[in-house]
């Protein structure tokens, strides 16, 4: 049973403010549409090595004083424990520099078959505000060096945190190319708000085939899928560059799930689904690097948190999937009271924690759409059900909170579109009050290449509809966000493909939120709302040079973690940790849709 339908299938444009449309845009404003190029070269991407450490290295949830350093020990057999002990003694070192001549810290961890060898460690006394870099050992194998970050003193106030929100990364829709240009930029923290790995099914059209032959159910065909996503190149040289702060959505489990609650319930019985997902969340867990705090029990897990950056920025991550009700069917059903997305105990965290941060910037990372999203044109309303507009009254709820919150800015995902917008008390009002921002990320690949003009022609007659919005974009990238005490500006940084390894970047709009003014706007243009398809924008004017990444900036260092070629590469020798690199190859595909479960976001229809 499907219980929505594609969102904006078929196309890909920006809609934004005034100035020259840009590929992939429809602006809010006096825009033009064109398909016009970016230039940023993404540079050769790392690539992945070995049986032993073939996954590469990753840190995450930086703290003044800790952080997490995540491995995994592969065995031979992919998803599988395969030929190893039960148990694997590896050992690790933090060190100050690169070259690894002053070690900070240094232990020796157990890999276990029962967590599927992976390993976290929380290392803890350290300085804030401090580059480290870190390595393991295990099996006579040497791991490539990863750098990673702690999160500034508490009471000081840092002059800039630099935040990448990503998400939605479907193997099977295109390469990760995005995260070439992301680790040039080289930011603070990568914050992925979900859809890490997609269950569906492997399609031989697509531009990569999925592993196996149907969706994961099991743990070890959760395993091996996680094992397949964390081979790209690309991905895992920015796991191995800065920390991650990681959630889940609904497609590291299935498409839609909500709470106890199965896409097809018929299907998978509660009890049938809470066994598939207690499957899916060890597996995320073995591959993510969060702490033990993080660990599931069962079907169950603690995934929403908070990590402060000083007095700049609290961070709020939120879990909008394992407490919500099931998705509305009915425009009645999205306005029910009592209908809730975080449940309420969430919801006082979250309300107390903003209340009390102290923080400048209250930031509140939600893996679906706050803002509303009107998919019909004219009289009426269309919403996605499951985003906050199936949700309206709890929604209506925070953000009657957020009135009383300093600088409330949500970080989402989960369209597959760069959308930004103000968030308002009540969004049924042209002149309610504006409370504050939302910046609903891209996707790193899903959707892969779109038809600009097919999007434009669909999304321009909605802007009126959508008059929060400041821009909706469909082309594939991230959102770069500086966030200093004075401003948040965030740039859209997008790729020109992801169906080939040689895609460019650059970007393509800036937004910025002012310090105690609620709402965002588009840096250097101006407010009023239209879209047209006149003028076209060039490579020169979409790009600058402070846009365009060199093979300087993309390749490889010493302080950056380098990975070889999963298929043919080899560990290092544990004297002997730098690994080559070798070249992956690429193809495209066409742009049919695959089965439900590997479709973009989809919206119910109302009557």
């Amino acid at each position: 049973m499907r219980r929505r339908r594609f969102l904006g299938a078929g196309g890909a444009l920006t809609l934004g403010a005034a100035g020259a449309l840009t590929a992939g845009q429809v602006l809010a404003g006096d825009a033009s549409a064109s398909v016009g190029g970016a230039t940023a070269t993404g540079g050769a991407g790392a690539s992945v090595s070995g049986t032993v450490f073939k996954l590469g290295v990753a840190s995450g949830d930086p703290l003044p004083t800790a952080v997490v350093l995540w491995t995994r020990v592969v065995p031979a057999q992919q998803g599988s424990s395969g030929i190893l002990a039960p148990t694997v003694a590896v050992t690790w070192e933090l060190a100050s520099d690169s070259g690894f001549t002053t070690i900070v810290k240094n232990g020796t961890a157990t890999a276990s078959s029962a967590l599927g060898y992976s390993v976290h460690v929380d290392v803890t006394g350290l300085t804030p505000a401090t580059d480290y870099w870190y390595r393991f050992t295990a099996l006579g194998r040497t791991s490539v060096t990863g750098r990673t970050r702690t999160a500034p003193a508490a009471g000081t106030t840092p002059d800039n945190l630099r935040i990448a929100l990503a998400s939605c990364q479907n193997w099977q829709h295109g390469y990760f190319t995005a995260y070439r240009d992301m680790r040039a930029q080289k930011p603070d923290l990568v914050l992925f708000v979900g859809d890490y790995i997609y269950e569906s099914s492997a399609y031989s059209y697509r531009v990569r085939r999925h592993e196996g032959s149907g969706q994961p159910v099991t743990l070890a065909q959760y395993r091996a899928r996680h094992e397949q996503y964390n081979t790209d190149p690309d991905l895992q040289a920015m796991r191995a560059a800065a920390p991650f702060v990681v959630v889940f959505d609904d497609h590291e489990v299935e498409q839609d799930w909500a709470g106890d609650v199965a896409n097809d319930p018929v299907a998978w019985p509660v009890d049938k689904f809470r066994a598939r997902r207690a499957a899916a969340f060890q597996a995320f867990y073995e591959h993510m690097p969060i702490r033990v705090a993080q660990k599931p029990v069962g079907p169950d897990v603690l995934m929403y948190r908070k990590l402060d950056f000083g007095t700049l920025a609290r961070l709020h991550v939120l879990d909008t999937r394992q407490y919500r009700d099931d998705q509305a069917t009915t425009d009645d059903g999205a306005l029910e009271a009592g209908r809730v997305i975080m449940g309420d105990t969430q919801r006082n965290w979250l309300v107390n924690s903003m209340r009390t941060s102290g923080a400048r910037w209250n930031l509140v990372a939600s893996q679906v759409m706050m803002a509303e999203t009107d998919f019909l044109a004219g009289v009426g309303k269309e919403w996605s059900y499951d985003a906050w507009d199936g949700y309206q009254k709890e929604r209506a709820a925070l953000l009657a909170e957020f009135q009383e919150i300093r600088n409330p800015v949500v970080l989402s995902g989960d369209r597959h579109r760069t959308i930004v917008s103000d968030l308002k008390l009540d969004f049924e009002d042209a002149d309610s009050a504006v409370v504050g921002a939302e910046f609903v990320g891209t996707s790193i690949s899903s959707n892969g290449d779109e038809d600009l003009t097919a999007f434009a022609a669909e999304w321009a007659p909605k802007l009126a509809d959508n008059p929060h919005w400041k821009i909706i974009d469909a082309r594939r990238g991230y959102l770069l966000l500086d966030i200093a005490p004075d401003r948040i500006d965030a740039q859209l940084r997008a790729i020109s493909t992801v169906v080939t390894r040689d895609g460019t970047t650059a970007t393509a709009a800036t937004f910025r939120v002012e310090d105690g003014v609620p709402g965002v706007y588009q840096v250097g243009v101006g407010t009023q709302s239209s879209a047209t398809s006149q003028s076209s924008a060039t490579s020169q004017s979409s790009a600058t040079s402070q846009d365009t990444a060199t093979s300087q900036d993309t390749a490889t260092s010493q302080d950056t973690a380098a990975a070889t070629d999963a298929a043919s590469g080899t560990d290092s020798a544990a004297s002997e940790p730098t690994e080559a690199t070798g070249p992956a190859s690429a193809s495209t595909a066409e742009s049919t849709s695959d089965a439900s479960t590997d479709s973009p976001t989809d919206v119910s229809t109302t009557p």
